[in-house]
């Protein structure tokens, strides 16, 4: 599958899908602690990463400048090690990232301008909404560099996948197994879902279609049959 497959594929079946297909692979990706705070939908992207550091008391820090050279189709995550005391996103960066074509923001940290950022449609991840800026408070210190978000570590590159249950990375070197895990996961839930439908019971449905089994276990878990190759 090549990248464009993989967003869509991820986009279509949302954080659930791609947070089994993970668990499959026995890797983490999550991002927990982390809420929608605006637009809607699910969006997936490339991770463009970006770490914050506190400066000291009396230390002038700008804001950090680097919307601009976000590639559109991306994904902002910025590793603001979960500080709750100050914003590093806000109204005037998602009017440019609308603008840009950028996907969305994923925060470890705080956003501001919440109302301004749902008007234009923006959508952001964050562990909360305050209002104090971040300027000399914290300053930028690395681009494109790995950086560790709500406990995972997230790659320039990354695909990450976010929608109203949170937001999940999988790792670029994973995306097409994960791909392949997340086609199996849904065509067993239809499988289980018309099961329902027909009247047999949950449990002997998941028992059936290998539900709870895990392949990093050394199970092969079957996957029915849907005619096409």
């Amino acid at each position: 599958m090549t990248t464009d497959d993989l967003v869509e594929l991820f986009r279509e079946h949302g954080t659930g899908a791609v947070s089994d297909a993970l668990d499959l692979l026995g890797r983490n990706g999550g991002l927990s602690g982390l809420s929608r705070r605006s637009g809607t939908g699910t969006v997936v992207g490339p991770a463009y990463t970006l770490r914050f550091e506190p400066v000291a008391a009396g230390v002038r820090a700008p804001a950090g400048e680097f919307i601009d050279d976000v590639p559109p189709g991306a994904v902002v995550v910025i590793a603001n090690g979960g500080r709750l005391y100050c914003t590093v996103w806000g109204d005037i960066l998602s009017a440019v990232a609308v603008r840009n074509g950028v996907a969305g923001t994923v925060v470890d940290g705080c956003c501001r301008d919440v109302a301004e950022t749902r008007a234009v449609g923006y959508p952001v991840w964050s562990r909360a909404g305050y209002m104090k800026s971040g300027k000399n408070r914290v300053r930028l210190a690395a681009v494109g560099q790995p950086v560790e978000v709500c406990g995972t570590v997230v790659e320039q590159g990354d695909l990450v996948c976010a929608d109203d249950s949170g937001a999940v990375v999988v790792p670029a070197a994973l995306a097409t197994e994960v791909g392949d895990q997340v086609r199996r996961i849904v065509t067993i839930e239809a499988a289980i879902r018309a099961d329902v439908a027909a009247g047999v019971p949950l449990r002997d449905s998941r028992r059936r279609h290998g539900y709870n089994l895990a392949p990093r276990d050394g199970i092969t878990v079957p996957v029915p049959s849907t005619g096409r190759s």
